[in-house]
């Protein structure tokens, strides 16, 4: 039997360090910002002096960056024993040590999409701390995508196997003590996707829905896939992006009006639980009788901004809190759709 790492007999090991630990080796990487939003109710010194400790046991170690960065930290290889020795690794997919070790050795860019993803996980758990009225919760956000991968079907019959950016489960406290769960898959746009491309993973998603593939997969039927609902909330950098994506899955064939949400980075980590997502529905209201509406053709030779259009969105777009009961799920009669 492998001896016990020396670092770890310098540090008593909490149930609290355990999460943390498990949610690196989920999530990959995580900044001090979202381990104090996460683990430490977001007690930055206690967080600091915590995080000290765990990285002068060899426990967790910082990514090598540039000055402009945020810090990044990650499992180091005591960190992976530590979990080992406490059989948390049995709960995942089987890897050898090397395997998991190179999970952490990834671009820059990539890092910088995970880091994104981590703030809008960080963004949840603060927003359901403070929905006290409404009593939500996060049951379940995953960001690791093998743990989320799935397979669905394209239009013309070809397989694809997705896997989201996250998985998440939310629970809300009902007046009559009752429990709903609302769940959702994220995807955050990278802006070097095409439209096309975000259009067919939308596709997937509703095939997934339709199909009963995700009812199967939470225990029921696929018959019964109408008992298991989801949303898929695409984040994207700029309205511009956004506004387009919501254009492009109105003329998607079939259309997509409402299992998609929508918002923007910023609006999606300042307050996910409120006001800030549109469906590509709420787009095709605000453009209904202008120069934008979905039935006008408008096919150009080159892409040109659209910059009226933006701040006509801005204006006139209802947005909706993410959990909106009033909100149906892709029963909206369909209404006039170029393309």
């Amino acid at each position: 039997m492998a001896s016990r790492p020396k670092q770890l007999h310098s540090v008593s090991l909490q149930a609290r360090d355990i999460e943390l630990l498990r949610g690196l080796f989920e999530c990959r990487v995580m900044t001090a910002e979202h381990i104090a939003v996460l683990y430490f109710e977001n007690r930055r010194e206690a967080t600091k002096k915590r995080l000290q400790k765990l990285k002068a046991a060899g426990l967790i170690a910082e990514r090598t960056r540039r000055a402009f960065e945020p810090s990044a930290l990650f499992l180091a290889r005591n960190g992976l024993a530590a979990l080992r020795e406490r059989g948390v690794l049995s709960e995942y997919p089987s890897f050898d040590m090397p395997a998991l070790e190179r999970r952490a050795r990834v671009s820059q860019l990539t890092i910088a999409h995970e880091l994104e993803v981590m703030d809008v996980k960080a963004a949840f758990h603060v927003a359901a701390s403070k929905a006290e009225a409404r009593s939500v919760a996060v049951a379940e956000f995953s960001t690791w995508p093998l743990l989320n991968e799935f397979t669905a079907f394209r239009p013309d019959g070809s397989e694809v196997l997705m896997r989201p950016d996250g998985f998440i489960r939310l629970h809300e406290k009902e007046s009559n003590d009752g429990l709903s769960e609302h769940t959702f898959f994220l995807e955050i746009d990278r802006s070097t996707e095409t439209l096309d491309t975000l259009t067919a993973k939308a596709t997937c998603y509703l095939d997934y829905y339709k199909s009963g593939g995700f009812a199967e997969r939470s225990g029921g039927r696929r018959s019964a896939y109408k008992d298991f609902p989801f949303r898929v909330l695409m984040v994207f950098k700029t309205p511009e992006r956004r506004n387009n994506m919501a254009e492009r899955l109105l003329k998607n064939n079939p259309p997509i009006f409402t299992q998609v949400y929508l918002a923007t980075i910023d609006d999606a980590t300042s307050d996910p639980l409120g006001a800030v997502w549109i469906r590509p529905i709420d787009y095709r209201n605000a453009v209904t009788g202008t120069s934008f509406a979905t039935s006008v053709d408008q096919r150009q030779r080159a892409y040109q901004r659209q910059t009226a259009r933006d701040v006509l969105i801005e204006g006139n777009v209802k947005k909706i809190p993410l959990l909106d009961d009033t909100a149906e799920l892709e029963k909206e009669k369909p209404g006039p759709v170029a393309g």
